[in-house]
């Protein structure tokens, strides 16, 4: 048994953000993926993913909801078959590990779905992605059901709003000097502690002014910039996005990469950004020169997204 494979995303724009309505743009990262994989005997990893399907599976059966119906009987029986998700999709990393999960389980098990290859509209887009919010609401405690959808259609999504998504194309990757990359922070992320600090700080009046103020109106620009291709506009937009960030959402920033954060913007050799919820995993970073800024991250790991 070989399941399709379900890649990991990256969101490269709306991060918290889209909780308050800002565009949003994520896409699919093929470096990392997932399948479902069975086999006789289970030990490390698998068994480890044996037993969580099977905590995932018992969530399922407690779901009360109308949405979306799932084969349980055929879904425990494999489990017991020792089926499990073979992985390589880092967890805590902000990549999207729980919405290729997500996405697996609702192409195999869910009755009536809505397959990648049907016309799909605004509305069908809407529904799945409400699907999939449920279904990942068991890891992270709320979800916005963006990754899974990004995982189970394997195409850059673009957010207009809550109630408007569209599956979009990205202008092709160039062979210039600027960049998008991941920073490896050598740390595990947690989503749920850090949504909870963002809708804490939510209470405050000038922080959510400065949300819809700076933090969306800059997310917004970057994600027009990047549709359309303008890099110098983008490199502009996303330093102002970064010191925006390091500002204000700094308990979500790893306290050893605030020096680092400020360096960037400082420099102008490279410009970070929160990738997902922050609190460890990646940071992704936006340069205008990725060989400089190779070099003034010597000692990072880095792993190349998108070429300019």
């Amino acid at each position: 048994m070989k399941g399709p494979l379900f890649y990991a995303k990256i969101l490269l724009f709306g991060e918290y953000g889209i909780i308050k309505d800002s565009k949003g743009l994520a896409i699919p990262y093929n470096s990392y993926n997932g399948a479902f994989k069975k086999a006789d005997v289970l030990e490390g990893k698998a068994l480890k993913s044996n037993g969580y399907l099977l905590a995932y599976y018992n969530y399922l059966k407690s779901l009360k909801t109308d949405l979306v119906q799932f084969d349980l009987a055929q879904l425990e029986q494999d489990i017991t078959n020792g089926m499990y998700f073979d992985s390589s999709i880092p967890q805590g990393y902000g990549v999207g590990s729980s919405g290729a999960i997500v996405a697996a389980i609702y192409e195999k098990y869910a009755e009536d779905k809505i397959t990648v290859l049907e016309n799909l509209t605004k509305d069908k887009l809407l529904r799945l992605k409400a699907i999939f919010g449920l279904m990942e609401s068991y890891f992270h405690g709320t979800s916005s059901g963006l990754d899974p959808l990004n995982s189970y259609l394997s195409l850059p999504i673009l957010i207009q709003s809550k109630d408007n998504v569209e599956s979009v194309g990205i202008p092709y990757q160039q062979n210039g000097k600027g960049a998008v990359f991941l920073l490896d922070s050598k740390m595990i992320g947690e989503t749920e502690p850090m949504v909870n600090i963002f809708m804490e700080k939510m209470k405050n009046e000038g922080f959510r002014k400065m949300l819809s103020d700076e933090f969306v109106a800059h997310t917004d620009a970057c994600v027009d910039n990047f549709l359309r291709g303008d890099a110098k506009s983008l490199f502009g937009n996303v330093k102002k996005l970064s010191k925006v960030v390091l500002d204000n959402f700094k308990p979500m920033i790893p306290s050893k990469f605030h020096a680092l954060w400020k360096k960037g913007i400082d420099s102008n050799d490279y410009y970070l950004k929160l990738c997902g919820s922050g609190g460890g995993g990646y940071i992704l970073g936006f340069a205008p020169d990725f060989e400089k800024a190779k070099a003034s991250l010597t000692g990072h790991d880095l792993e190349l997204v998108y070429r300019f």
